[in-house]
């Protein structure tokens, strides 16, 4: 049943060293799609991850084409503050590939409008609210999913 934690080119180690947390503690597994904003080996992914990293089932891939590539027959759902659907009406899969863009702009256009059937939103009431923490919004997705395919 584990879902699938996609990270398009992550920017910031401490969300990353969360959400490889995350994933371990909610059986998914992890996905990091270079380039990334800093290194694997840096002390803030360390210190969020700490002791956990080791544990994750983690893939890494060399750039979007590969990912794509070599998942291209996964079911998908892509998460963007641009989607028109809430995260809610998303009908969670086992092994499910849920994927996220990176902390300043998301995910690339290209994924986005090649997706739109597929693109879902967190909702946010604040009209002085951009956006969502990566962490937290990945939080909110993963946990959703596994609400929903325990019932």
């Amino acid at each position: 049943m584990p879902l699938n934690i996609v990270l398009i080119e992550p920017e910031i180690p401490n969300n990353t060293g969360n959400i490889g947390r995350l994933a371990l503690a909610s059986g998914s597994n992890l996905h990091l799609v270079k380039p990334f904003g800093f290194e694997i080996n840096d002390s803030r992914l360390k210190r969020a991850g700490l002791d956990y990293w080791q544990h994750l089932n983690l893939h890494y891939y060399e750039n979007i084409e590969a990912f794509f590539n070599k998942n291209k027959d996964a079911k998908m759902v892509f998460l963007s503050s641009h989607g028109a659907k809430n995260h809610w009406d998303i009908e969670f899969e086992d092994h499910m590939f849920l994927v996220f863009g990176k902390e300043s702009v998301g995910l690339p256009e290209s994924i986005t409008e090649n997706n739109s059937d597929k693109l879902f939103k967190i909702p946010i009431y604040s009209e002085h609210v951009r956006s969502l923490n990566l962490a937290n919004a990945v939080s909110i997705i993963i946990y959703e999913g596994l609400r929903q395919l325990s019932i």
